[in-house]
Formats: structure tokens, C-alpha cells, sequence
């Protein structure tokens, strides 16, 4: 499955790097499915009906991953997506569409290509390294403790931290496929990588409140002088 995914994406790559950008919207409704090599953008729904089936993981993975774009305000509103995805996992329901504007945000040509390219990459690689293994950390019984997981993502990605958005986004990316594939041990990785991303905001964090104090007394100095 992961390799014909590949191929599909690696195909759309090279379909939208030819396609001209006055076109981006031209073939955007047609069936309610975009041709990327036609239209030249892709937007995260079209994203998901590439995938064919969809599933909450990979609705999830495509979340984590749009994040991550140099688009101002982007990465708080699709938090609040990843907040609500995070409460139907918990509960054992499943996501497999997106609607309204958070489906409508559509990549520039730019970032379609490179989104494309790297999805393609992607599932070539989890094809080669993921496999069904310590398939008790992605049984049934553990889906609250993974929403909980995907909500503490959410709160770093949601945090106005420059750069702040990058592992935890990574983590859900890993959490994703290892969900897909089953692999305890990828489970373990987006752990190790989520934590990384809380000791970076922690530090962060402190970094920045010992500036502002420092900031105050320098204030208060001059003031008082």
C-alpha cells in the first residue's frame, strides 16, 4: 500500500513541477477531485483523496505536517484541529475527512511540489523500516493515552515558539505511520521526539522569561536613575 502511495505522490510531484500556477484553481471542484499536475497547488482535502482510503492517521499526519508551513497563523488554527482530532481518537472514532476552511487551505506551487516530493519519500521509507512490531503499544486499550499524547503536540504547536512547531509536528508524522503500520518501536521514536520538543519549549520558555526579568530591572534602573 505504502509503495503505491509513493508512486502516486511521486507522480503528482512531477506533474504539478509542470503545471502552470495560473491554473491553480481552474480544476479545483471538478468532482470534488483535483489533478495536482493540472491545477499546479493541491489543497490538504485534495491531499487526502490521494490517499484514496483515508484513515485518522493519515488525516492526522497531513494536520501535523501543514503545521509546519511559513504561513502566519496556520499553525494555531490546525492545532485546534489536532485538539478535536485528538478527542474522536480517545473515544475510538474515526476521522477520515476534513471540512470547511481546514480542508480549503491550499499550498502554493512551491510547497505543493515539495509537500508531494516529500510524502513520496516518505512512505517509500516506512515502507523499508516500519513493520508490525511490540504490538501492545498500538492496541485498542492504548488509544486514550495516544490522544492524550496528540493533545500535548497540539498545546507546543499551539505556543508562539519561533521554530517551536517543527518536532512536535515531526512526532505526530511518526505517530502517524507507526499507527498505520502498527510499529510499537515508531511509537517509541515519536515519544522520544515529542519530549525533545517539550524540553525545547521548556528551555525556551525560561530563556524568555529571563529576558523579560532582566528587561524589567534594566527599565526599572533607568528609571529609578
Amino acid at each position: 500500500m505504502t509503495v503505491t502511495l509513493a508512486h502516486i505522490f511521486r507522480a503528482a510531484a512531477k506533474e504539478a513541477a509542470h503545471a502552470p500556477a495560473a491554473d491553480a484553481h481552474a480544476d479545483s471542484n471538478k468532482q470534488g477531485k483535483t489533478n495536482p499536475g493540472t491545477a499546479g497547488t493541491v489543497s490538504l482535502q485534495e491531499l487526502l483523496q490521494l490517499h484514496g482510503d483515508a484513515s485518522t492517521a493519515v488525516v492526522l499526519m497531513l494536520l501535523a505536517l501543514f503545521t509546519t508551513l511559513p504561513v502566519a497563523g496556520v499553525g494555531t488554527i490546525l492545532s485546534l484541529a489536532i485538539f478535536a482530532l485528538a478527542w474522536r481518537w480517545a473515544r475510538y472514532r474515526e476521522t477520515t475527512t476534513v471540512h470547511g476552511r481546514i480542508g480549503a487551505i491550499r499550498l502554493s506551487p512551491l510547497w505543493t511540489g515539495r509537500t508531494l516530493g516529500f510524502l513520496a519519500w516518505m512512505y517509500e521509507q516506512a515502507d523499508r523500516l516500519l513493520s508490525p512490531r511490540m504490538l501492545a503499544l498500538s492496541g485498542r486499550a492504548t488509544r486514550p493515552w495516544w490522544a492524550l499524547w496528540i493533545c500535548v503536540m497540539g498545546v507546543v504547536i499551539f505556543l508562539p515558539i519561533p521554530f517551536g512547531n517543527i518536532l512536535p509536528s515531526f512526532s505526530l508524522v511518526v505517530l502517524s505511520l507507526a499507527w498505520m503500520f502498527r510499529d510499537g518501536i515508531a511509537l517509541l521514536v515519536s515519544l522520544a521526539i515529542g519530549s525533545a520538543a517539550l524540553v525545547f519549549s521548556v528551555v525556551f520558555g525560561q530563556l524568555a522569561w529571563l529576558m523579560v526579568v532582566r528587561a524589567s530591572q534594566w527599565l526599572m534602573g533607568v528609571v529609578g536613575a
